[in-house]
């Protein structure tokens, strides 16, 4: 007879990405084990495992699930009725909000991702793309110039606010004088002046 799933599965699941999250960004991804990611998140081997059959699929969930919510709520938020200079700051200050709180599980895709299969990178490539390609759009509405086949610059811009915003994690520490809203405002800012002499 087939083992029925609990109540609080998804409750536990959850739980143990991110403990799992905690142990891979403290100690890194080799040198992490099944067992001191079950120790930390107090449960039993035999429990981790029946959710998770390796380590590499443990990885793959917690980067899947953490860009699945982020690509959602940049979804829910992106209103294309705005003008698109405040469409864009929305979904710059959507994502840096996202991103409170996950800093452990930001560190796993940034370092993870090459360890796993060719399968589980092309899933991730693809929710990777998809929120990509709407922030894309947008510049490309604010200075269609970017797009140039003969001098394509749109995807340069595109991923330079990324690394603004994906690297956040390194430097910003919340309750101190700079606010999510403050660094999205700048972030935005530094890219539609920038765009205005980007040739």
């Amino acid at each position: 007879m087939a083992r029925t799933r609990a109540v609080d599965f998804e409750e536990k699941q959850r739980g143990l990405l991110d403990k799992a999250a905690e142990v891979f960004a403290e100690l890194g991804m080799e040198k992490a084990s099944m067992a001191q990611i079950a120790a930390h998140s107090q449960v039993s081997k035999a429990l981790l495992y029946h959710y998770y059959p390796s380590k590499d699929a443990l990885i793959f969930a917690i980067i899947i699930t953490h860009l699945e919510e982020l690509d959602a709520a940049i979804e829910e938020t992106d209103d294309p009725g705005l003008p698109p200079q405040q469409r864009l700051r929305q979904l710059v200050g959507t994502v840096l909000e996202r991103y409170r709180g996950a800093d452990n599980q930001h560190k796993v895709q940034l370092n993870a991702t090459p360890a796993l299969g060719d399968e589980q990178k092309a899933e991730i490539l693809g929710v990777e793309r998809r929120i990509v390609k709407r922030f894309a759009a947008v510049l490309r509405e604010i200075n269609p110039d970017l797009d140039d086949p003969q001098r394509p610059l749109l995807t340069p811009v595109t991923m330079s606010l990324f690394g603004m915003m994906n690297w956040v994690y390194m430097w910003f520490r919340d309750g101190g004088r700079i606010t999510r809203e403050d660094y999205a405002d700048v972030a935005t800012t530094l890219i539609l002046e920038g765009i205005k002499a980007v040739r």
